[in-house]
């Protein structure tokens, strides 16, 4: 079995390796996209089935209406949540920047001086899915190793009880693991989001160029100004992602929708931004090389 399944994700990276080179997109993301959205069907009906169930004969047309108004509230979360993701994926924050001025020979041969204007593009949520990952990892990895741990014949009482105890704390049908989730993604997006400021180096490249942020002193004064936004903008991001990761958790518990591992797994928040994100970068890419081959209707 481990042999089948290492053969596999091989042959599925060399597959994303193949698109990547001759196609558009990444190819790992487009194999990940499609194994997602193939599953929704599945899903769905899962769902239906299981609303209908346990139904009796005399109340089938009852439980028929409840699975479908089931559908419709997935399906009205579900597109509010990719209209959010997209609307927040595209946002940015544009500061003003201006550069050196250029000196040029006028028609009456006279100097005339151009300054050129751009702008720092700022993305609300930088780090995409990143804190998500991080933030799940987290917590599973405590509750896999509560199932190794917190079984009976473990000779520590004490080691026993407590992963017993921990297993119930994140238990995700209670309110401490989404709670837990949520705090960790808002850690996470901060912490991200500074590492990709310290790493651009922003007011170190603008100083080198010597072009200026309207307003702010070129050094230190561009650097502190340019965190403070940062800062301001990440804070949108995260409570987004955190809002966007414990959606499901909410939904299941105004019980307007089951809650199931079948309904989180549909509505969970990497699924959706992975297939949004995945959409919105092959779009980028299809436009591109429209633009490049000078079809600049393509897509319009």
């Amino acid at each position: 079995t481990l042999l089948v399944m290492t053969t596999g994700v091989m042959l599925l990276v060399w597959i994303g390796e193949v698109i990547t080179e001759n196609g558009i997109g990444n190819g790992i993301s487009l194999i990940i996209f499609a194994n997602i959205l193939t599953k929704v069907p599945s899903t769905l009906s899962q769902i239906f089935l299981g609303n209908s169930s346990g139904s009796t004969s005399g109340n089938t047309t009852g439980a028929s209406g409840g699975s479908i108004i089931t559908l419709l509230v997935i399906a009205a979360v579900v597109a509010v949540l990719i209209y959010i993701i997209v609307y927040v994926t595209t946002a940015q924050r544009r500061i003003p920047v201006q550069y050196p001025s250029k000196r040029a020979l006028g028609a009456g041969r006279a100097l005339m001086e151009t300054r050129q204007a751009s702008y720092i593009p700022m993305m609300v949520n930088q780090g995409g899915m990143i804190p998500l990952i991080f933030a799940q990892s987290l917590l599973l990895f405590p509750v896999i190793l509560a199932s190794y741990l917190a079984v009976g014949n473990n000779p520590l009482t004490w080691l026993r009880n407590f992963f017993q105890m921990l297993q119930k704390w994140l238990d995700p049908t209670g309110w401490i693991y989404p709670a837990a989730f949520f705090l960790l993604v808002f850690g996470f997006t901060f912490f991200y989001a500074e590492i990709l400021f310290e790493q651009q180096n922003l007011a170190d490249n603008l100083r080198k160029q010597g072009a200026f942020v309207a307003g702010v002193r070129p050094g230190a004064d561009t650097f502190a100004y340019l965190k403070k936004v940062m800062y301001r903008i990440a804070l949108g991001g995260a409570l987004f992602l955190g809002a966007v990761a414990i959606s499901p958790y909410i939904l299941s518990a105004t019980h307007l929708v089951q809650s199931s591992t079948t309904t989180n797994n549909l509505l969970s928040a990497a699924s959706i931004i992975i297939v949004v994100q995945v959409a919105l970068d092959t779009m980028r890419q299809i436009q591109a090389q429209a633009v490049m081959r000078n079809y600049t209707g393509f897509l319009r």
